[in-house]
């Protein structure tokens, strides 16, 4: 028997509302990054997460948030890739060669394309480069990094808090590696024409050339982004993306020891990420997945679908990883009518939530007579306190 098909039997034949192919329990890979997340870009399924949620400073990966914001404008019209903006006294001295941090070299009161500033910042994690955006967009880097929160409530990352647009340490500044993971996809997805800056392996300005900050660029296993940062409290961090033999992975670490050990868990993470899974179709479109209980309904039970097929992205070597549940609030009462949301079908990888696709009532059905009624509040006394 094929795995899809035993799937499918755990769930419609034997009518199961759990199927448990293993305890959720060891992750299927081992880092020595403190926090980890990592999805398949094209569906957002979860392929590892290791303590994704706890807040850290986002240091130069802050700057995913500040070009989101750029090129949100440039999508919209607000801003065009040759309008110029002047390099003002602050940002030099904080952004600029005076401040020892990464920098394009800006010259104090040039004026620079935007185009170069989005390659400054995205190459060479410039933060002259930041500021002089912030200034020239929002009047002030405040009134900018006001602005980088707001959008990412937007765009529905609900923690990500800003304080400036370069990602310098800074009291309140925060996210988590979901979020910036999360962020990452919505670059790569929303904004093609301009995701391609963060894969140039160099950028001169001001006749010097730096290469990438990004480390996984220069190693040729199909890295094309995105961010690296480091800071005191966080550690090392990295946000990386890699696309092969037509699957992109896209991760975000955080709290490696050093920028040498943050190159080679990135790599060995993602590189686990496009090699240790396969894409495999569990239910088609339109076909049953399983049933819930009806309360006070003509029929006990109401069948269930997706709205679509469903896919799963599956271990290739670690099967007896896999657990899935349907999950509702029930019983459901009755009447329910045919595309009612119900619940959903949620995955686990180890103990690794991988996805959840909501699932509909995929029939009606009314209210029952008098004795059926009579029946399931019965069954409600007695068996309803064990839920």
């Amino acid at each position: 028997m094929t795995f899809r098909s035993a799937f499918v039997t755990a769930f419609l034949g034997l009518g199961m509302l759990v199927l448990s192919l293993a305890e959720a329990g060891a992750q299927l890979f081992e880092t020595k990054a403190a926090q980890v997340f990592m999805i398949d870009a094209e569906t957002g399924t979860v392929l590892f997460s290791k303590d994704a949620d706890k807040p850290i400073q986002p240091a130069s990966m802050a700057k995913l948030m500040t070009m989101e914001v750029v090129f949100d404008a440039i999508k919209s019209g607000r801003l065009k890739l040759d309008d110029t903006f002047v390099v003002s006294e602050n940002a030099w001295r904080k952004g600029g060669a005076p401040s020892g941090t990464s920098t394009m070299f800006a010259k104090l009161k040039s004026s620079i394309r935007l185009e170069d500033l989005i390659q400054g910042v995205t190459v060479q994690a410039a933060n002259d480069g930041c500021i002089v955006i912030a200034e020239g967009m929002a009047g002030s880097e405040d009134n900018f990094a006001a602005q980088m929160t707001e959008r990412a409530r937007q765009i529905g990352l609900e923690t990500s808090t800003f304080v400036n647009s370069t990602g310098l340490p800074a009291d309140g500044q925060q996210t988590t590696v979901r979020e910036l993971a999360l962020l990452a996809v919505h670059l790569w997805r929303d904004y093609p024409d301009f995701y391609r800056y963060y894969g140039q392996k160099e950028f001169a300005w001001n006749k010097i050339s730096q290469r990438n900050r990004n480390p996984l660029l220069a190693m040729d296993i199909g890295a094309d982004g995105l961010a690296v940062g480091a800071s005191e409290v966080s550690g090392f961090g990295i946000v990386g993306s890699l696309s092969h033999n037509g699957t992109r992975v896209i991760a975000a670490m955080s709290g490696l020891a050093s920028d040498k050990e943050r190159a080679e868990e990135a790599r060995k993470l993602l590189d686990w990420g496009v090699r240790s899974f396969e894409k495999t179709e569990i239910f088609a479109k339109d076909e049953v997945v399983g049933e819930a209980q009806v309360f006070g309904g003509a029929k006990s039970g109401v069948t269930l679908k997706a709205k679509g097929p469903i896919d799963i992205f599956l271990p290739i070597t670690n099967r007896d990883k896999l657990t899935a549940r349907i999950v509702y609030n029930g019983p459901v009462a009755a009447p329910v009518e045919e595309g009612q949301p119900v619940g959903a079908l949620r995955v686990w990888i180890g103990d690794t939530l991988s996805q959840e696709t909501p699932l509909f009532a995929a029939e009606s059905i009314g209210v029952g007579t008098l004795p059926q009624r009579a029946l399931d509040a019965v069954k409600e006394l007695a068996i309803g306190w064990l839920r």
